[in-house]
């Protein structure tokens, strides 16, 4: 089934939709969150049939500046004209630093326990950490609340996963076992929405 643009399950509208890029061009098991890989032509422009589609009149779209992201959020936007792409570095993926380009169990087990140990803070690859991620999302999650209009952001699984925590209120995450445990599909569409006092996660096609 497409992904539908429309109403959250809670029956709000959503305060943000989160698209994932097409399927990477990369070896299944492969660890390559900050890499500037491309993604499938055939399935990105499935993608972006879909939301030339269904974005409603004038939105926001922002785009991370991976090429996976980019050449999807620039086919939406040839199509419409009227859409206002933005190229949005703080929700590229996060960044694994030396572990990039490694098969995720080529990784050696002391380096997954030490970023266990201290999840928020450890800088896994030396690059990033989980909180420098939670916090640049949330200035552009900030951002997308204060709007009057739900943007579109074109983005990555770790995103979108820190999003769904930033929607619940969560801006730090403190245990490995407290990150969401359901990823993203390529190709995703994901509507978000904050409401005060219930915040919460709607509509995933």
């Amino acid at each position: 089934m497409p992904p539908q643009m429309g109403t959250t399950d809670a029956g709000a509208t959503p305060t943000l939709w989160l698209v994932r890029h097409g399927r990477p061009l990369v070896a299944a098991g492969v660890c390559y969150g900050a890499t500037d890989v491309a993604a499938d032509p055939q399935h990105t422009a499935q993608i972006g049939a879909m939301l030339a589609d269904r974005l409603p009149p004038g939105a926001e779209v922002r785009s991370s500046p991976l090429q996976r992201c980019l050449v999807l959020a620039q086919a939406v936007s040839a199509a419409r004209s009227d859409l206002v792409l933005r190229i949005e570095p703080r929700i590229a993926e996060m960044d694994f630093g030396c572990w990039e380009g490694w098969r995720w169990d080529a990784i050696p087990k002391a380096a997954f326990d030490t970023w266990t140990a201290q999840f928020d803070q450890h800088r896994f690859g030396g690059a990033e950490s989980v909180q420098d991620l939670m916090h640049r999302v949330a200035q552009v999650w900030d951002e997308a609340r204060a709007g009057t209009t739900a943007p579109v952001w074109i983005t990555h699984a770790g995103v979108m996963s820190a999003v769904t925590l930033l929607a619940r209120g969560i801006r730090s995450v403190h245990r490995a076992a407290d990150w969401p445990a359901q990823t993203a599909r390529h190709g995703e569409l994901l509507g978000v929405v904050h409401q005060a006092g219930a915040p919460g996660v709607g509509a995933r096609e």
